[in-house]
């Protein structure tokens, strides 16, 4: 019996709506993907004895191939995610075949958002900021207007304001921002000056019981320079990102990329760098310079990025920097960054130079985060996020 290719494909998304109803836990997945969130791989529901379990493998990878080749944009693309739904040996196959975010430039599975940007071009990304709430939802397009109905939320934040500091929850579901939920993937504290910022991710071990532990792992540490003179200009941050080695941005480095929410935290870098990374205060010696401790940096340490120094515009009578049509609106917030490389390490100019993450406003409350290798769209989300709290005594 010969089974032409579309009728597989268009069993497989049938089967999705049979799928989701199979529990209350299914049932909470077809609700949220009405509401175009990535599902949480803990939640995500199989059945093992389905129609198509028993496929060849030949055919079952010619299958998947083709699905992921021919969906490149949401909300076409969650048709791979489709393939993954129907059964163990199906998921398992299609994570072989889809690819990381670092080699096609194109977010699938959740762990996606915790895994590198592409090498090549920027993802391209957008936050819109809701006053009432104090939430901050982050869209996969080029903006509200230009994405239309292919955007895609990614990750959403809360903004929770206490006596010493301010949290930002970090969630996959905008309406979830319970740290016991399988939504939430980390957080975003600041110090009581809102000059220091820590990103923690969240990291889950499973016993022998299937009980889930939950603990929050330190990955970077953003710190704003303090504005003492009152002097007009741009704020100036770093960021040490501690999950990121150095090497990652040399010839042939490679960063961090996990494959699941279990091991999202763990580095391939020497733990010693984590002895200077624990003391990430950042000295200001004079009212224009911001420099970390740390004297000295190798390649064994984290990755340390800065903030590009704008051109002030005699015409214009501002601070420019060259957002290549992303960024419309002037704002103190818009940044972009780039590493923070010493002349003896081996990063080539052109890493030097290249932005690795910029953000910028185009209307109110809408703001542009393009973001590229090596970091996720978790720690680029979060690294946005810094930038709206209040700092009076950085402006």
């Amino acid at each position: 019996m010969v089974i032409s290719f579309k009728s597989i494909v268009r069993e497989i998304k049938e089967m999705k709506g049979g799928i989701c109803g199979v529990s209350k836990k299914g049932s909470d997945l077809k609700h949220l993907h009405r509401q175009s969130h990535i599902v949480p791989e803990a939640s995500m529901v199989f059945v093992d004895q389905v129609r198509w379990a028993d496929l060849p493998p030949e055919l079952l990878s010619d299958i998947i191939r083709r699905v992921e080749a021919s969906e490149a944009s949401w909300p076409a693309r969650r048709n791979a995610i489709a393939c993954a739904s129907v059964c163990r040996s199906w998921r398992e196959l299609t994570k072989e075949i889809v690819k990381t975010p670092e080699q096609c430039g194109l977010l699938t599975f959740p762990i996606s958002l915790k895994q590198p940007g592409s090498r090549d071009a920027p993802i391209q990304c957008f936050i819109r900021r809701e006053r009432e709430t104090s939430t901050y939802r982050l869209y996969l397009g080029l903006s509200p207007a230009l994405s239309g109905n292919s955007t895609k939320m990614l990750l959403a934040a809360k903004k929770i304001r206490k006596t010493t500091k301010n949290e930002f929850l970090i969630s996959l579901n905008g309406d979830d921002f319970s740290r016991s939920s399988n939504n939430f993937v980390g957080k975003l504290r600041s110090n009581f000056l809102g000059t220091k910022f820590t990103m923690y991710e969240t990291a889950t071990e499973s016993s022998f019981l299937l009980h889930r532990r939950i603990h929050m792992k330190r990955v970077a540490t953003i710190a704003y320079e303090l504005n003492v003179l009152r002097t007009r200009g741009p704020r100036k941050m770093h960021c040490i990102m501690n999950s990121i080695p150095m090497s990652a941005i040399e010839e042939g480095g490679t960063a961090p990329t996990p494959t699941d929410f279990t091991n999202c935290s763990d580095r391939r870098f020497s733990p010693s760098s984590d002895s200077n990374v624990k003391k990430s205060s950042f000295r200001f010696s004079s009212p224009c310079s911001a420099e970390p401790m740390e004297s000295s940096r190798d390649a064994s340490g984290p990755l340390v990025l800065k903030n590009k120094a704008p051109r002030w515009h005699e015409q214009l009578q501002c601070w420019c920097l060259n957002f290549k049509g992303r960024v419309t609106v002037a704002s103190v917030k818009n940044f972009q960054l780039v590493a923070a490389a010493e002349p003896g390490q081996n990063v080539p100019a052109a890493e030097q130079e290249k932005v690795i993450l910029q953000f910028g406003k185009i209307g109110k409350d809408i703001f542009t985060v393009d973001y590229c290798y090596p970091l996720s769209a978790f720690q680029a989300f979060a690294i946005c996020l810094s930038g709206f709290d209040t700092k009076p005594v950085c402006e």
